[in-house]
């Protein structure tokens, strides 16, 4: 059967079939995680094992990593590695491991992206391997050097470049148009994935050829980037949200609500179908190529290549394309062919044999939310952890917080079918203290209409080191990168639960909040409390903080 666009008011039959396997793998991971808080006389063991044999009643999880460069994968990697029960110690109490295993998907964006892509394209591994591997996250080497350190792919700066001018020349050979975003991608990649030459044959779609993820044994990786359509230069907040999963690329987003299966994505597809005298293509999902779409942002940092140890001709390659696509161009990356040419004549991106797209984040959604309130996801209850720089002083002040929330109050929010809680202003964020620890929000179902998810906002904060490092900061050495790590840890554990003792259990409750409503259980009397404690009371203060640097919650590193 030939490949097709395929319409996206539905999950494809692949998510649809897949969930099954999840959704029951998730069982044991919730009942040792929930089983070990402090839920007084309410046995979530056995809450968990009654509902076992039909699955829609249990906890739905959705992690979401933000972007912020290197800052969001260090800072998110640090709260994977506290959530991921593979992790040293993190069952101990006051620790959350477990929480990653109960998780049906995790989303990220541009810096999240490489997280994310990093952690999948590396078999699922955990981030304390990754950070200890010798091989991958060596960000002492930056992007302009190249793995010269590396214990088993270390090339020379020279090499390092030409291996990754032949890559993209040979992408441009085949006919393919190039952009800055695959000469990033496949910088990017070195870093990520441990491979040779940077994996440059791994595709994101042999993610869904993995046994483990199969089977189930791990969640649903989606990585976000926004649509720019032709002749735009600034990226509107009702811009159309594309989504890559392991099996398809597309969008849920009308007019355009359409998917492309990722693994042909090259295919010449026209109206929706590909013509007979159409060969099925592959391998344009580059993973690097993914992941630089995302992060796109960062492509500037080509600009400087003309200081580098590069060719020549990579040199040559780099300002050809930045003089023919202009400086607004700059962060876009190119698909051509455009799998959705003439799908639909009402979506602008169906209009031209090329589609761009650009950085996650440029709509100001620099949480990558969208994906997990898709109503067929059935999401109950979401982990957003904001390593944003929002303030002067680079810390998160809940901007992709108010984004995400104004854009499901908007027309294309209502016709995408997407609900989200109510949230203050990035102000009250701040004068309320809600940037500066965890909060849910969402906390009354009854309050608000359609299947909100409740969102536990956990944003970066200075636990034991000062993570608000700038966002394009390329280069770390492994003390600091460690230390940000550590604080991210930190960060979701709220310092393994000494700044709050009940914090493991609070967590607990947001996770079982939605599934006691559905299965019509009494709130536990534990979980009463910690919803006073944590939940958005709808308080506002919308007065000017001011400058905002925010005091050391734990001893400094």
């Amino acid at each position: 059967m030939r490949p097709s666009i395929r319409n996206g008011s539905t999950l494809s039959k692949d998510e649809t079939a897949w969930l099954e396997q999840r959704r029951n793998v998730t069982v044991d991971a919730m009942m040792q995680f929930l089983g070990r808080l402090d839920l007084g006389s309410f046995n979530a063991t056995s809450y968990i094992k009654k509902h076992a044999a039909n699955t829609s009643g249990l906890p739905n999880i959705g992690l979401a990593a933000s972007g912020g460069g290197y800052r969001a994968l260090m800072n998110g990697g640090g709260a994977l590695q506290a959530f991921d029960s593979r992790t040293v110690n993190s069952s101990l109490p006051g620790h959350l491991g477990g929480v990653l295993q109960s998780a049906t998907y995790l989303t990220g964006l541009s810096g999240g992206s490489w997280l994310v892509g990093s952690i999948y394209l590396n078999n699922f591994t955990d981030v304390t391997s990754l950070r200890d591997s010798g091989t991958v996250w060596l960000f002492q080497d930056s992007i302009f050097v190249g793995p010269t350190q590396s214990e088993l792919f270390a090339v020379r700066t020279s090499e390092y470049f030409s291996q990754i001018q032949d890559a993209v020349t040979g992408k441009y050979s085949a006919s393919y148009n190039s952009s800055i975003t695959d000469y990033w991608g496949r910088a990017l990649a070195y870093q990520l994935i441990n491979a040779t030459k940077g994996g440059v044959g791994y595709t994101w779609s042999s993610i869904a050829l993995s046994r483990d993820f199969q089977s189930g044994g791990m969640p649903m990786p989606v990585v976000v980037a926004d649509g720019r359509a032709p002749g735009q230069i600034l990226v509107p907040a009702n811009t159309t949200l594309f989504e890559f999963n392991p099996w398809e690329f597309g969008s849920f987003n009308p007019p355009l609500e359409a998917f492309v299966p990722l693994e042909f994505l090259a295919s010449n597809f026209s109206a929706g179908a590909l013509p007979t005298d159409q060969q099925c293509v592959r391998g344009f999902d580059n993973a690097g190529f993914i992941m630089g779409t995302s992060s796109s942002l960062f492509n500037q940092a080509f600009l400087m290549v003309n200081n580098t140890e590069a060719s020549k001709a990579m040199k040559n390659s780099v300002n050809r394309i930045l003089s023919s696509i202009g400086e607004a161009n700059q962060d876009v990356a190119v698909y051509e062919p455009n799998p959705f040419y003439l799908y639909t004549s009402q979506s602008q991106y169906s209009s031209s044999t090329v589609l761009t797209l650009v950085d996650g984040g440029e709509d100001l959604q620099n949480i990558p939310l969208e994906p997990l309130l898709r109503p067929q996801r059935k999401i109950d209850v979401i982990l957003a952890l904001d390593s944003s720089a929002d303030t002067s002083s680079q810390w998160p002040n809940g901007t992709a917080m108010v984004a995400t929330y104004q854009r499901s109050l908007s027309s294309l929010g209502h016709s995408s079918g997407i609900a989200f809680p109510s949230v203050p202003d990035q102000n009250t964020f701040i004068n309320l203290g809600l940037n500066n620890h965890p909060t849910f929000f969402g906390c009354n179902s009854s309050n608000v209409s359609g299947s909100v998810p409740l969102v536990v906002y956990i944003p970066n904060a200075p636990y034991s080191y000062q993570s608000n490092v700038s966002t394009f900061d390329l280069q770390y050495n492994t003390t600091e990168r460690d230390a940000i790590i550590e604080n991210g840890y930190e960060v979701a554990t709220l310092g393994n639960a000494t700044a709050d003792p009940d914090w493991p259990t609070c967590l607990g409750c947001a996770i079982l909040s939605r599934s006691l409503e559905r299965t019509d259980t009494a709130v536990p009397e534990r979980c009463t409390m910690c919803f006073q404690r944590y939940c958005w009371n709808g308080t506002k203060n919308s007065t000017d903080p001011g400058n905002y640097y925010p005091a050391y919650k734990l001893s400094q590193i």
